[in-house]
């Protein structure tokens, strides 16, 4: 496996990285869900800059090597991962404006031409790990296929998250045996979102009508009773009645600042979005992942099914987080994966981005009211977004022993699989999700070193 990155998809990479760069900076966007919620206080100036360099490191070093490297090496499709949380910590620590698109471009290029360089050196290694972590691919797939049945079943239950599981696999199998040109995982996953929204929609449905017979009621009694409480009592309810009030105020005009800080800022947005845009487009980059390796396997309307429901799970979270800090996600709501894999030539992609980011910027404040208004559909985002990280986990850890098996057999499954309970029992010093791939890199590394001393002998690798 080697990347084989063309002109276009070099230039805009670094144009990518550059100004994703300039954005953290100026504490705008970063692409780290778990940065942007301090940067509001970077912002004020209540967080130092190498402060909020540490933390940024600090949320994002084990996914770039972890996770971005690995999927980028395994499937030749570049990730956010590998471009986005570097540009994120390069920005934050940049001093001045202008510095910053400078280090986030110098990264850019070291992407581009650093992992086509490791990747060649991987290829003439006795045991080449790269072509055996192609091995992740199936169990991503195929697994991650089934992230709406675990949704499914921690927000509603055992009994509706069986009935889900269940008939996905018989759309599954149905799907395999009649419809063999369609991936399987695409139609398994529509069923299961199908099935996801349509209890949320039910759930909500009858919460809503649920809170409308307690108003009745409650009018009712009020109605029915012979008189006022005395002035005694109303006022400890009255004064904690303001004090919420106030509360609420303070808060909704926090976040309307906020708002329209990034509603000021929206050309800057526009920007990114036009070059996301093109740089999706190139089938080069990839939004997650499994639609890494779906996009490897040139299937863009898989992929951009799969993105799309991905997107689900985290549009609540990026608007919140967004509306909260006064910083958007450098990849805006994520539905510019889905559009751009589809859109058949760049300059339509181009147009796209930016019209898309520029649109997703100005409805913000619009998104988070409907989201807080409606309990169960916010409810099952968060549930989708944890189901993606608990399938993704499983099935990255059976890709990587699946890899360690390529690589040495049960020798590579001992290190892969040894490694990955070391790292649980040390208190995860690697994030879950990338320990896998990581314990691969290093199967991999001790085995070509076993390989020059001649305690090893190489297996072919298919």
């Amino acid at each position: 496996m080697s990347l084989h990155l063309t002109p276009l998809v070099i230039v805009f990479t670094i144009l990518a990285t550059a100004f994703a760069a300039l954005l953290s900076q100026m504490a705008l966007a970063v692409f780290n869900d778990g940065v942007r919620p301090f940067l509001l206080d970077f912002y004020r100036g209540e967080l130092a800059r190498p402060q909020m360099t540490a933390i940024a490191f600090g949320l994002s070093a084990g996914f770039i090597f972890g996770l971005g490297v690995p999927v980028a090496f395994s499937s030749g499709v570049l990730n956010p991962w590998v471009l986005f949380l570097p540009s994120d910590i390069l920005g934050i620590l940049s001093p001045r404006k202008w510095i910053a698109p400078i280090l986030g471009a110098a990264w850019g290029a070291v992407v581009v031409f650093g992992l086509s360089a490791a990747t060649t050196a991987a290829n003439s290694l006795p045991v080449n790990f790269l072509t055996a972590m192609q091995q992740m691919s199936t169990p991503i797939l195929y697994l991650f296929s089934f992230f709406p049945a675990v949704a499914v079943t921690m927000q509603f239950g055992r009994l509706r998250g069986i009935i889900t599981f269940v008939v996905s696999i018989f759309v599954m199998l149905f799907t395999m045996k009649w419809l063999p040109s369609v991936f399987p995982g695409a139609t398994t996953m529509a069923i299961g979102v199908i099935l996801l929204v349509a209890f949320a929609v039910a759930e909500e449905v009858t919460r809503a009508r649920s809170e409308r017979q307690k108003a009745q009621a409650l009018q009712a009694t009020e109605a029915a009773s012979p008189g006022a409480a005395s002035a005694e009592e109303d006022d400890p309810p009255a004064s904690a009645s303001a004090l919420a009030s106030a509360a609420d105020d303070e808060t909704s005009s926090i976040f309307a600042a906020n708002a329209a800080r990034l509603r000021r800022h929206a050309p800057y947005f526009m920007i990114m979005g036009l070059l996301l845009g093109v740089l999706v487009n190139t089938h080069m980059f990839a939004g997650g992942e499994a639609t890494s390796y779906v996009i490897a396997k040139g299937q863009f309307a898989n992929a951009a099914q799969i993105d799309f429901y991905r997107a689900l799970g985290f549009i609540p979270l990026i608007v919140t987080t967004a509306v909260a800090s006064g910083a958007f996600q450098i990849v805006g709501f994520t539905l510019i994966y889905p559009v751009a894999y589809l859109l058949p030539n760049p300059i339509l992609a181009a147009i796209a981005g930016a019209l898309l980011f520029g649109i997703e910027v100005f409805i913000l404040s619009y998104i988070a009211k409907g989201i807080a208004a409606l309990h169960t559909i916010r409810d099952a985002s968060d549930n989708i977004r944890n189901a993606i990280n608990l399938t993704l986990e499983v099935a990255i850890l059976f890709g990587s022993l699946a890899a360690g098996n390529a690589m040495a057999s049960g020798l590579g499954i001992a290190i892969v699989g040894g490694l990955y309970a070391l790292n649980e029992v040390l208190g995860r010093p690697v994030v879950r999700m990338a320990a896998g791939p990581v314990g691969v890199i290093i199967a991999g590394i001790a085995l070509n070193l076993l390989a020059y001393a001649h305690l090893f002998t190489p297996i072919p690798i298919k």
